[in-house]
């Protein structure tokens, strides 16, 4: 049975509390995700601290789990990135083994997530991916709203299908459909899924889904059921978009990609039980940072 892979995402989840976490908070949480049995890890973002106050501090937290030897493991460790400056960040922290670039098809999105166009946002790409290529980084790209957008712009399989495509042809390896602001169905994720994973390419296609608590066993199982076999996703759901303007929308629980796996037969590598502790420490953060006021 092909290997599945699970993305654990703690810079998604944390990003909107309203509370600054501190950086020996953020490494201990990082520590508990690798202890246990988390290999692929969405950490850190490298963005402007006006903008996302709460990665203001990526590189400490990162240089604090090095110092520890935590990161002495194979780990992946993503960092986001939206421009070139937050690019070189990444690459002065050795700890990052993969660039994440979040690029869209909808042009309402890249204004506002990044101030920049479409077009822009692909020679970006192009620029960078030999450079971290060259520097011995992975690269993957998001494709932000690829499951339909809150603008009121069209939404169509296709489009989503030659993005993909047109990444693959300037050497993206990796791609991430992301539902960004919850607006997928299980049958549009199935149905976008279905098309994209009927090609046999060499790049990877994970997604990266938000949904409210009933319908996540649903879009899991959509996605695996079409072929998808990398699944970003976050303990106890906390963390989604922003702007999604509901706040049962998060991001897919892993307790519930790990469930809805289980009950198919699939071993995604992380047994329920070993999830306990760091769903307990997630549980604590939520708590204890959902306020601004401490």
């Amino acid at each position: 049975m092909p290997q599945v892979t699970i993305v654990e995402c703690p810079r998604d989840a944390w990003q909107g509390l309203p509370g600054i976490i501190p950086t020996k908070a953020k490494a201990e949480y990082l520590r508990c995700l690798i202890e246990c049995g988390f290999r692929h890890l969405d950490a850190v973002s490298f963005v402007s601290p006006k903008h996302v106050p709460q990665m203001a501090h990526s590189e400490a937290v990162l240089a604090k789990l090095s110092t520890e030897g935590t990161l002495s493991q194979a780990v992946e460790i993503i960092g986001i990135i939206v421009d070139a400056r937050g690019f070189e960040r990444a690459l002065r922290a050795p700890s990052v083994t993969t660039i994440g670039y979040p690029h869209s098809i909808s042009d309402e999105f890249m204004r506002r997530n990044a101030n920049t166009t479409i077009a822009e946002s692909l020679a970006v790409i192009e620029r960078l991916l030999e450079r971290a290529g060259a520097d011995g980084r992975r690269f993957v790209v998001y494709l932000s709203m690829a499951f339909g957008n809150p603008y009121g712009e069209p939404w169509e399989p296709a489009a989503i299908a030659e993005a993909v495509h047109g990444l693959s042809r300037i050497g993206v390896a990796a791609v991430t459909l992301a539902d960004t602001v919850g607006t997928a169905s299980p049958e549009r994720v199935g149905e976008l899924s279905r098309m994209l994973f009927a090609d046999e390419t060499d790049h990877v296609i994970g997604v990266h889904l938000h949904s409210r608590p009933e319908s996540a066993a649903e879009k899991v199982l959509a996605a695996y059921e079409a072929g998808c076999r990398r699944f970003d996703s976050a303990l106890t759901g906390l963390g989604g978009c922003p702007f999604a303007g509901d706040e049962l929308v998060g991001n897919i629980p892993t307790e519930i990609v790990v469930g809805t796996l289980a009950g198919l037969g699939v071993d995604a590598g992380l047994p329920p039980e070993a999830l306990e502790p760091a769903i307990q420490m997630t549980k604590e953060i939520r708590d204890r940072y959902a306020s601004a006021a401490l």
